[in-house]
């Protein structure tokens, strides 16, 4: 089992951010290559994730429940996930905690196991690999909230109006790059390594 305790900021009051990190839909559209499947109403929710290793892509399933607290701005994650060929299994669970009033600090305290032939990768360089995730995920959020705070309100009319039509899904995150995300992890761990020589 591998221990995940990390922290990112978003630069904007929590106010605004704690909103949309409650919405698992917004949440997938802000992780790279994430796509999130339709409810089914048993509590579960359903994706997947792709990442491009040069021509290949591959192709991770799971599901996860979300417990919300929206009083403390926390969420608790349990998933649990399996590649496209079967051969690699992984089990996670961890609280997401949301702090701050200008500026928003997101500390994501868990763990996770990987069985398989990416056992090995995952217990040397997980930790950093999540982090880089953890960055990406922490820019595209900002992102989103920039966007709702600039979006126009329409002026209210004295008529009344046919109701309007409902918000299109968020975009998705750019597709995940095995090499970028990679080198954001290689810059992770020589932090890490600058850090245990202080």
């Amino acid at each position: 089992m591998v221990a995940l305790t990390e922290t990112t900021t978003i630069p904007f009051p929590v106010d605004q951010v704690w909103p949309l990190l409650g919405d698992p839909a917004l949440v997938a559209s802000c992780v790279p290559g994430a796509q999130l499947a339709a409810a089914q109403g048993d509590g579960l929710w359903r994706g997947s994730i792709r990442i491009k290793f040069g021509p290949t892509v591959a192709v991770f399933r799971g599901e996860a429940t979300l417990t919300f607290d929206h009083a403390a701005r926390q969420c608790t994650i349990e998933g649990r996930g399996i590649d496209g060929r079967g051969a690699s299994r992984a089990l996670a669970s961890g609280v997401v905690r949301a702090t701050g009033s200008d500026v928003t600090e997101l500390a994501i305290d868990g763990s996770f196991t990987v069985s398989g032939p990416l056992e090995t990768f995952a217990n040397a360089g997980g930790v950093h690999v999540a982090r880089a995730l953890l960055a990406e995920f922490a820019a595209n959020m900002a992102k989103l909230v920039a966007e709702r705070r600039t979006a126009p309100v329409e002026p209210e009319l004295a008529s009344p109006s046919p109701a309007p039509a409902p918000s299109p899904p968020p975009a998705a995150a750019t597709e995940l790059s095995a090499g970028g995300l990679l080198w954001r992890a290689f810059l992770s761990w020589l932090r890490g390594l600058a850090g245990k020589k202080k």
